[in-house]
């Protein structure tokens, strides 16, 4: 049977409903269906219908089946009895407060799919839906990719439900509004939107609103999904939206006034709108002094600028401004070259190839061996690479360091785009020395400053600064102290912009 071929409303006849039930589901063994006649023979019949392992039994064994069959059905008119089961099971039959109503068999095969109970009722075309989901699921488990020395350990799951919760129990606001929809025209995934009522802008949430609505495809696997689809800019390598699977950074965003997008089966939540400047911010930032980290902040600054800069500034001084090196060591430098049959060029895609490949077996492996081999490996490789002459010890070194300060800056996906950047500037600095590497970091500069998230310039606040009075510039390269953080970003209306009334510690 196909999609078009299913009635729009459930039959009044319970047997057909059972038949179309049987039919839809043939072949698949984790379907249940069982037909009962509570009250006594003669009586109208029910028929419940579920997946297995997608509900709590226990919750159906207690509140549903075992309440049906003790209720009083003698007490019960002739006229309930033949037309009013319906109204009998609804408000009386089933204990339960997490109940609804579906008139609709497209809701009802839904419902059914999602781990919720459906129950039939003779002479009646509305189905009574029970709140049952008790899927197979990870719970709460720590962060992993965002990790943090203090803060909470807390991540979010595979359970959209769960993610929601975790962020309502830090945002205990009836200000915070959770709107559901569905993706996937065969995988019908669940999507919750996330924002605070009165912080974010009414536009913003309408634009992000429009771009889902207008998603078209079969299924939805995880969150990376949506994120590529409602981007604006696919060509381009950097993110325009921010994934964390930190429930206090999720938090933290929405009363900026940025909105969470919350899919079913994903740990990572996306986070719209984005700039440049929010994938150099982690959670810890706000929980440690203001001076601590605020040289962490600038150290990520720099090392993002070694990740993509270095291979080309090593390369354009050692092949068009070698008087740029110092005597005595630009000596070493030929003397340790002199044996290496490769350019320089070579040298650095050979062993910065060598380093990604080692890093993404360290990924893949668990990770207890993946951090030996992505250590071992790399001494191991790098020493033996030297030794038979195929690189030279200054471009071990200035690999290494590329790679280390990746390492630095909080976001995999920037990671991931500057990783690709650099082997863009690499080639051009190879071709016209420092000027191919200014040319380089210029294209860079420029294509970052022409991008834009939901109509926000992606390098706020370093650009466009004034649009907030320059306050977003107090948490930009350096975090200043929490109490001159007054203001919310630019993200939030401008009504709402106050976030702090007064510096606390002035108070007497």
């Amino acid at each position: 049977m196909t999609q078009s071929t299913i009635p729009e409303n459930p039959s009044i006849n319970l047997d057909d409903n059972i038949e179309l039930l049987t039919e839809l589901f043939s072949d698949s063994t984790d379907y249940i269906g069982r037909k009962l006649t509570p009250g006594g023979e003669g009586a109208p019949s029910l028929y419940m219908a579920y997946i297995d392992a997608m509900t709590q039994r226990d919750l159906m064994d207690l509140t549903v089946i075992r309440r049906i069959f003790d209720m009083d059905w003698s007490a019960l008119t002739p006229d309930e009895k033949s037309a009013g089961l319906y109204e009998a099971l609804r408000d009386r039959g089933i204990a339960t407060s997490d109940l609804s109503e579906a008139e609709k068999m497209e809701d009802v095969l839904y419902f059914i799919m999602a781990g919720d109970t459906a129950v039939f009722v003779e002479n009646s075309t509305k189905v009574i839906i029970i709140a049952t989901r008790g899927f197979p699921n990870r719970g709460v488990q720590s962060a992993e990719t965002e990790v943090v020395v203090q803060g909470s350990r807390e991540a979010f799951s595979e359970v959209m439900r769960f993610n929601t919760a975790l962020i309502r129990r830090r945002i205990r606001d009836t200000g915070l509004k959770v709107k559901q929809s569905k993706l996937g025209t065969r995988s019908l995934t669940d999507i919750a939107l996330m924002y605070v009522e009165g912080i974010v802008r009414p536009e913003v949430l309408a634009e992000v609103e429009k771009r889902l609505q207008s998603i078209e495809i079969d299924a939805i696997m995880d969150s990376g999904s949506v994120e590529q689809l409602i981007e604006e800019s696919w060509l381009s390598p950097f993110p325009q939206a921010q994934l964390t699977e930190r429930p206090d950074k999720a938090a933290s965003a929405l009363l900026e006034g940025r909105i969470a997008i919350i899919v079913d089966n994903s740990p990572f939540v996306i986070i719209v709108p984005v700039t440049l400047n929010a994938f150099f911010q982690a959670s810890e930032d706000y929980y440690s002094r203001w001076q601590v980290m605020s040289a962490t902040r600038f150290l990520r600054f720099i090392g993002a600028f070694i990740a993509v800069a270095l291979p080309g500034i090593y390369i354009a001084i050692a092949l068009y401004h070698p008087s740029m090196i110092p005597l005595l060591m630009a000596s070493k430098l030929a003397e340790a070259s002199q044996a290496v049959p490769f350019p320089v060029v070579m040298e650095i895609i050979l062993l910065d190839s060598a380093f990604e490949l080692l890093r993404e077996a360290g990924i893949r492996l668990k990770n207890a061996s993946g951090g030996t081999i992505g250590i071992v490996g790399g001494l191991i490789i790098g020493q033996a690479a030297v030794e038979a002459g195929l690189v030279s010890p200054i471009v071990v070194i200035i690999v290494a360091m590329t790679g280390i300060a990746t390492f630095a800056i909080p976001s995999i996906s920037l990671v991931y785009s500057f990783r690709l950047v650099k082997y863009g500037i690499l080639f051009l600095a190879a071709t016209f020395g420092f000027l191919g590497l200014w040319l380089g970091l210029l294209i860079t500069l420029v294509h970052l400053a022409s991008m834009k998230s939901f109509g926000f310039p992606y390098l706020m606040p370093f650009a466009a600064s004034e649009m907030n009075k320059w306050e977003d510039l107090k948490d930009s390269l350096f975090r200043f102290p929490l109490f001159s953080l007054r203001r919310r970003p630019f993200f939030a209306r401008k009504d709402q912009d106050i976030r702090m009334q007064s510096n606390p510690s002035k108070k007497s």
